[in-house]
């Protein structure tokens, strides 16, 4: 059984998601408009998803989705991601990750 560490390592941005979930489906749509390929995890899709889920809530995501995770670390939900947008800072993370060049 993956667990989230495991499934975030190695990656510049992931994103836990569910595939019905228009937050999750604006996180998507955001972090790729700045030429970022996340790796997305549709949590009602794969088969350990609800193990995951509550993996994610442990960890103090709330909700649980959409969960963003830049340079394998939890950056938030969507009201961060978006906080970070509106402040300039999303796109130096993304940077710092490695997940953007420009």
């Amino acid at each position: 059984m993956e667990g989230v560490a495991s499934m975030v390592a190695e990656k510049p941005v992931v994103i836990f998601s569910k595939s019905t979930c228009c937050l999750s489906h604006s996180m998507k749509s955001l972090i790729r408009s700045f030429g970022a390929n996340a790796t997305v995890y549709e949590l009602d899709e794969i088969s350990n998803g609800e193990q995951i889920e509550n993996e994610l809530i442990r960890m103090g995501c709330q909700p649980s989705v959409p969960a963003v995770f830049i340079g394998q670390q939890f950056i938030g939900g969507s009201k961060r991601i978006m906080s970070l947008h509106v402040r300039n800072e999303l796109v130096p993370l993304l940077k710092d990750a490695k997940a953007i060049w420009i």
